[in-house]
């Protein structure tokens, strides 16, 4: 009696609070809901006929809805056995699905259970799969940042000319260096600060200076180099000397 009342619904058990009696407690209950069966049992055989694997998004989703549905048979009576669920599942895959249903029955499952853990692997791959798609599509390499190709530059000016048969500086501003019928026209085409600064590479003006004291370059702003031994791109240096007209746009 004790037992029947702790599992009984709240309301019942004000209901039935008088009867002392176990045996007439369990038999109020059973003519009381016994008649759900019978309203039950056809909305499950109907909501079981109806289910299909092709109608859900995700396998968490069509795992609950089938064991609500196979709760219910089994409440009224109904058989369900492992091969009917599994025969449920591989009958209402989607029909662009068709051979890798035919793979799921190739490996002989014997469970449920082993058929849906083996869907839900490889969901969760195919979503991670997705979504690193996504985050980098096919062909789309990650830009290079500012400061790791002008330092790349840097470095090659540097340690080129190190080796056999050149000079300690013939690394220096190697971009200037060629065919001496070329060396002239280069020259003319400088400007007068950079034949100022080839001249004499330690005499810098005023806003170098400056410049250099905070660790940054006029050109193209970043730290590590001056304007003279600037390597940035040339679009990474448009965008940084059109900044300080866009204040007050996005850009």
């Amino acid at each position: 009696l004790i037992f029947l009342r702790h599992h009984i619904d709240d309301d019942l058990k004000y209901e039935y609070s008088t009867v002392e009696n176990p045996l007439e407690l369990w038999q109020n209950l059973n003519d009381r809901f016994e008649h759900l069966k019978a309203i039950v049992l056809p909305k499950a055989l109907n909501d079981w006929s109806q289910l299909r694997f092709q109608d859900f998004k995700t396998i968490s989703e069509y795992n609950s809805t089938l064991f609500k549905i196979v709760s219910q048979l089994k409440m009224c009576g109904e058989v369900i056995t492992e091969d009917m669920l599994l025969e449920k599942t591989y009958r209402t895959f989607h029909a662009s699905n068709m051979l890798l249903q035919q793979q799921y029955r190739l490996h002989g499952f014997k469970k449920y259970s082993e058929l849906i853990g083996s869907l839900l692997i490889v969901e969760q791959n195919n979503e991670l799969l997705l979504q690193n798609h996504e985050n980098h599509p096919t062909g789309s390499a990650p830009l290079p940042e500012v400061n790791g190709t002008s330092s790349h530059f840097g470095e090659r000016g540097r340690g080129y000319g190190r080796g056999r048969g050149r000079g300690r500086g013939s690394g220096r501003n190697q971009n200037f260096l060629g065919p001496r019928n070329n060396n002239s026209m280069k020259w003319k085409n400088l400007d007068t600060k950079q034949r100022q600064n080839w001249r004499n590479p330690r005499q810098f003006s005023k806003d170098e200076q400056t410049q250099n004291k905070k660790g940054n370059c006029n050109q193209c702003g970043m730290e590590g180099h001056w304007y003279r031994a600037c390597r940035t791109m040339k679009h990474w240096v448009d965008l940084y000397q059109a900044s300080p007209k866009e204040k007050d746009k996005r850009i």
